[in-house]
Protein backbone atom coordinates (compact mmCIF):
# COMPACT_ATOMS: atom_id res chain seq x y z
CA UNK A 1 0.00 0.00 0.00
CA UNK A 2 1.22 3.57 -0.65
CA UNK A 3 2.13 5.75 2.20
CA UNK A 4 -0.67 8.72 2.21
CA UNK A 5 0.15 12.08 3.73
CA UNK A 6 -2.65 13.59 4.76
CA UNK A 7 -0.86 16.98 6.16
CA UNK A 8 1.86 17.67 2.98
CA UNK A 9 1.62 21.37 4.73
CA UNK A 10 1.81 20.77 8.32
CA UNK A 11 -1.29 21.88 10.23
CA UNK A 12 -1.94 24.77 7.76
CA UNK A 13 -4.48 23.33 6.05
CA UNK A 14 -6.74 21.60 8.29
CA UNK A 15 -6.59 24.91 10.49
CA UNK A 16 -7.62 26.52 6.96
CA UNK A 17 -10.16 24.30 6.46
CA UNK A 18 -11.82 25.00 9.69
CA UNK A 19 -11.63 28.16 9.91
CA UNK A 20 -13.17 28.07 6.46
CA UNK A 21 -15.76 25.90 7.81
CA UNK A 22 -16.12 28.09 11.18
CA UNK A 23 -17.05 31.28 9.05
CA UNK A 24 -19.30 29.48 6.68
CA UNK A 25 -21.23 27.48 9.32
CA UNK A 26 -21.23 31.38 11.34
CA UNK A 27 -22.87 33.18 8.21
CA UNK A 28 -25.19 30.44 7.14
CA UNK A 29 -26.68 30.25 11.02
CA UNK A 30 -27.03 34.17 11.20
CA UNK A 31 -29.23 33.76 7.93
CA UNK A 32 -31.12 30.95 9.30
CA UNK A 33 -31.84 33.28 12.48
CA UNK A 34 -32.94 36.03 10.29
CA UNK A 35 -35.06 33.24 8.53
CA UNK A 36 -36.74 32.91 11.83
CA UNK A 37 -38.00 36.40 11.98
CA UNK A 38 -39.32 36.53 9.15
CA UNK A 39 -40.71 33.13 8.88
CA UNK A 40 -44.16 33.94 10.18
CA UNK A 41 -44.76 36.50 7.46
CA UNK A 42 -43.76 33.87 4.72
CA UNK A 43 -40.70 36.51 3.67
CA UNK A 44 -37.81 34.29 5.19
CA UNK A 45 -37.36 31.82 1.64
CA UNK A 46 -34.59 34.37 0.23
CA UNK A 47 -32.65 34.05 3.86
CA UNK A 48 -33.21 30.03 3.60
CA UNK A 49 -31.37 29.91 -0.10
CA UNK A 50 -28.42 32.48 1.65
CA UNK A 51 -28.21 29.64 4.09
CA UNK A 52 -27.48 27.16 1.87
CA UNK A 53 -24.24 28.01 -0.29
CA UNK A 54 -23.14 29.52 3.05
CA UNK A 55 -23.36 26.27 4.77
CA UNK A 56 -22.83 23.93 1.70
CA UNK A 57 -20.84 25.67 0.08
CA UNK A 58 -18.11 27.23 2.26
CA UNK A 59 -19.26 25.66 5.50
CA UNK A 60 -19.02 22.06 4.45
CA UNK A 61 -17.46 21.94 0.86
CA UNK A 62 -14.80 24.45 1.13
CA UNK A 63 -13.43 22.88 4.05
CA UNK A 64 -13.31 19.30 1.75
CA UNK A 65 -11.41 21.24 -0.92
CA UNK A 66 -8.93 23.05 1.07
CA UNK A 67 -7.94 19.78 3.62
CA UNK A 68 -7.54 18.31 0.78
CA UNK A 69 -5.18 20.45 -0.79
CA UNK A 70 -3.11 18.76 1.94
CA UNK A 71 -3.00 15.64 0.85
CA UNK A 72 -0.50 13.58 -1.22
CA UNK A 73 0.60 10.10 -2.19
CA UNK A 74 3.70 8.85 -1.98
CA UNK A 75 5.22 8.04 -5.23
CA UNK A 76 2.53 9.29 -7.19
CA UNK A 77 0.91 12.15 -8.66
CA UNK A 78 -2.74 13.23 -7.56
CA UNK A 79 -4.80 14.93 -10.08
CA UNK A 80 -8.31 15.45 -9.76
CA UNK A 81 -11.29 15.61 -12.32
CA UNK A 82 -12.49 19.23 -12.61
CA UNK A 83 -16.14 18.58 -13.48
CA UNK A 84 -17.05 15.91 -10.80
CA UNK A 85 -15.16 18.45 -8.12
CA UNK A 86 -17.41 21.20 -9.17
CA UNK A 87 -20.39 18.59 -9.42
CA UNK A 88 -19.98 17.43 -5.78
CA UNK A 89 -19.78 21.61 -4.70
CA UNK A 90 -23.63 21.76 -6.30
CA UNK A 91 -24.65 18.52 -4.26
CA UNK A 92 -23.01 20.35 -1.02
CA UNK A 93 -25.52 22.96 -1.51
CA UNK A 94 -28.45 21.05 -2.65
CA UNK A 95 -28.87 18.50 -0.09
CA UNK A 96 -28.12 21.59 2.50
CA UNK A 97 -30.90 23.64 0.98
CA UNK A 98 -33.16 20.74 1.07
CA UNK A 99 -32.49 20.15 4.72
CA UNK A 100 -33.08 23.73 5.47
CA UNK A 101 -36.09 23.61 3.92
CA UNK A 102 -37.48 20.92 4.73
CA UNK A 103 -36.98 22.53 8.53
CA UNK A 104 -37.60 25.86 8.01
CA UNK A 105 -40.75 26.06 5.82
CA UNK A 106 -43.56 25.77 7.45
CA UNK A 107 -43.46 24.63 11.43
CA UNK A 108 -40.37 23.76 12.75
CA UNK A 109 -40.49 19.93 14.37
CA UNK A 110 -38.44 16.81 15.64
CA UNK A 111 -39.57 14.71 12.84
CA UNK A 112 -39.01 17.39 10.45
CA UNK A 113 -35.48 17.48 11.73
CA UNK A 114 -34.91 13.82 12.13
CA UNK A 115 -35.83 13.55 8.16
CA UNK A 116 -33.82 16.78 6.93
CA UNK A 117 -30.67 15.40 8.97
CA UNK A 118 -30.81 12.28 7.77
CA UNK A 119 -31.11 13.11 3.98
CA UNK A 120 -28.53 15.94 4.13
CA UNK A 121 -26.46 13.84 6.10
CA UNK A 122 -26.17 11.30 3.48
CA UNK A 123 -26.16 14.25 0.82
CA UNK A 124 -22.92 15.85 2.40
CA UNK A 125 -21.16 11.85 3.05
CA UNK A 126 -22.25 11.53 -0.65
CA UNK A 127 -20.49 15.17 -1.57
CA UNK A 128 -17.21 14.02 0.47
CA UNK A 129 -17.07 10.53 -1.76
CA UNK A 130 -18.09 11.91 -4.78
CA UNK A 131 -15.01 14.75 -4.35
CA UNK A 132 -12.57 11.81 -3.37
CA UNK A 133 -14.17 9.76 -6.58
CA UNK A 134 -12.54 12.34 -8.41
CA UNK A 135 -9.11 12.21 -7.50
CA UNK A 136 -6.67 9.95 -9.96
CA UNK A 137 -3.60 8.95 -8.66
CA UNK A 138 -1.20 6.24 -10.44
CA UNK A 139 -2.92 3.30 -8.07
CA UNK A 140 -6.32 1.59 -6.97
CA UNK A 141 -8.43 3.29 -4.24
CA UNK A 142 -9.74 0.99 -1.88
CA UNK A 143 -11.77 1.92 1.21
CA UNK A 144 -12.14 0.70 4.33
CA UNK A 145 -15.89 -0.18 4.94
CA UNK A 146 -16.43 0.27 8.87
CA UNK A 147 -14.57 3.65 8.80
CA UNK A 148 -16.80 4.79 5.74
CA UNK A 149 -19.96 3.83 7.45
CA UNK A 150 -19.11 6.04 10.73
CA UNK A 151 -17.87 9.32 8.60
CA UNK A 152 -21.58 8.66 7.25
CA UNK A 153 -22.96 7.79 10.63
CA UNK A 154 -21.09 11.50 11.66
CA UNK A 155 -22.25 13.52 8.97
CA UNK A 156 -25.85 12.50 9.82
CA UNK A 157 -25.26 13.36 13.58
CA UNK A 158 -23.96 16.71 12.39
CA UNK A 159 -26.46 17.55 9.76
CA UNK A 160 -29.15 16.65 12.31
CA UNK A 161 -27.75 18.74 14.97
CA UNK A 162 -27.02 21.74 12.43
CA UNK A 163 -30.48 21.82 11.33
CA UNK A 164 -31.45 21.68 15.33
CA UNK A 165 -29.24 24.80 15.63
CA UNK A 166 -30.86 26.76 12.18
CA UNK A 167 -34.14 26.91 14.63
CA UNK A 168 -33.00 26.80 18.20
CA UNK A 169 -30.65 29.62 18.47
CA UNK A 170 -31.39 33.22 18.81
CA UNK A 171 -28.57 34.77 20.27
CA UNK A 172 -25.23 35.74 18.84
CA UNK A 173 -23.40 33.73 21.41
CA UNK A 174 -25.42 30.61 20.55
CA UNK A 175 -24.92 30.87 17.00
CA UNK A 176 -20.53 31.65 17.20
CA UNK A 177 -20.42 27.94 19.66
CA UNK A 178 -22.80 26.37 17.16
CA UNK A 179 -20.64 27.59 13.92
CA UNK A 180 -17.74 26.64 16.16
CA UNK A 181 -19.22 22.66 16.75
CA UNK A 182 -20.16 22.46 13.35
CA UNK A 183 -16.75 23.20 11.94
CA UNK A 184 -15.18 20.63 14.29
CA UNK A 185 -17.82 18.13 13.20
CA UNK A 186 -17.36 18.87 9.46
CA UNK A 187 -13.63 18.54 9.77
CA UNK A 188 -13.95 15.36 12.42
CA UNK A 189 -16.20 13.74 8.97
CA UNK A 190 -13.88 14.61 6.65
CA UNK A 191 -10.76 12.83 8.49
CA UNK A 192 -12.78 10.01 8.95
CA UNK A 193 -13.76 9.53 5.70
CA UNK A 194 -9.75 9.84 4.54
CA UNK A 195 -8.70 7.80 7.50
CA UNK A 196 -10.53 4.60 5.39
CA UNK A 197 -9.06 5.36 2.12
CA UNK A 198 -5.66 3.17 0.82
CA UNK A 199 -3.77 3.20 -2.06
CA UNK A 200 -2.53 0.00 -3.95
CA UNK A 201 0.27 1.82 -5.78
CA UNK A 202 0.00 -0.01 -9.78
CA UNK A 203 2.53 1.99 -11.85
CA UNK A 204 0.72 2.47 -15.60
CA UNK A 205 -2.55 1.41 -13.94
CA UNK A 206 -3.98 4.31 -16.17
CA UNK A 207 -3.18 7.88 -17.46
CA UNK A 208 -3.29 10.57 -14.90
CA UNK A 209 -5.81 13.23 -16.24
CA UNK A 210 -7.01 16.18 -14.54
CA UNK A 211 -6.18 19.18 -12.64
CA UNK A 212 -3.20 20.08 -9.94
CA UNK A 213 -5.57 21.10 -7.15
CA UNK A 214 -2.96 24.04 -6.26
CA UNK A 215 -3.94 25.52 -10.21
CA UNK A 216 -7.45 26.29 -8.84
CA UNK A 217 -7.15 26.75 -5.35
CA UNK A 218 -6.84 30.90 -6.12
CA UNK A 219 -10.46 31.04 -7.65
CA UNK A 220 -12.46 28.63 -5.72
CA UNK A 221 -11.21 30.97 -2.52
CA UNK A 222 -11.54 33.98 -4.46
CA UNK A 223 -15.52 32.74 -5.11
CA UNK A 224 -15.48 31.74 -0.94
CA UNK A 225 -14.19 35.31 -0.05
CA UNK A 226 -16.71 36.68 -2.40
CA UNK A 227 -19.63 35.09 -1.13
CA UNK A 228 -18.81 35.33 2.34
CA UNK A 229 -18.19 38.87 1.65
CA UNK A 230 -21.83 39.10 0.27
CA UNK A 231 -23.94 37.39 2.99
CA UNK A 232 -21.77 39.81 5.30
CA UNK A 233 -23.15 42.61 3.62
CA UNK A 234 -26.61 41.24 3.29
CA UNK A 235 -26.56 40.24 7.36
CA UNK A 236 -25.32 43.50 7.96
CA UNK A 237 -27.48 45.88 5.81
CA UNK A 238 -30.97 43.67 5.46
CA UNK A 239 -34.09 44.91 7.78
CA UNK A 240 -34.78 42.60 10.46
CA UNK A 241 -38.65 42.16 10.97
CA UNK A 242 -38.81 45.21 13.65
CA UNK A 243 -37.37 47.34 11.02
CA UNK A 244 -40.24 46.31 8.42
CA UNK A 245 -42.95 47.19 11.09
CA UNK A 246 -41.64 50.17 12.17
CA UNK A 247 -41.18 51.15 8.30
CA UNK A 248 -44.79 49.80 7.38
CA UNK A 249 -45.87 52.52 10.96
CA UNK A 250 -44.59 55.14 9.49
CA UNK A 251 -45.42 54.82 6.14
CA UNK A 252 -48.88 54.38 7.79
CA UNK A 253 -48.71 57.28 9.93
CA UNK A 254 -47.73 59.55 6.60
CA UNK A 255 -50.89 58.30 4.63
CA UNK A 256 -53.27 59.46 7.55
CA UNK A 257 -55.72 61.77 6.49
CA UNK A 258 -55.57 65.54 7.89
CA UNK A 259 -58.80 66.34 9.78
CA UNK A 260 -60.60 69.35 7.89
CA UNK A 261 -60.47 72.70 8.53
CA UNK A 262 -64.04 73.77 9.17
CA UNK A 263 -63.53 77.20 10.30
Amino acid sequence: MAHLNHFTFGWFTPLLGFLGSFAGSLLGLLCTVRAQEFRPSGRHVRWLLLAAPAIGGTGIWMMHFTAMLGFGVEDSVVRYEIIQTVVSAIVAIVVVGCGLFVVGYGEPSGPKIAVGGVFTGLGVATMHYMGMGAMRVEGVVEYDIALVALSVVIAIVAATVALWFTVALRTGLAVTVAALIMGLAVCGMHYTGMAALSIRLVPGHEDIHGVDPMKFMLPVIGFALSLLAVLLFAIVTGPTEDDLEVRAQLFDSTRAPQPRNLG
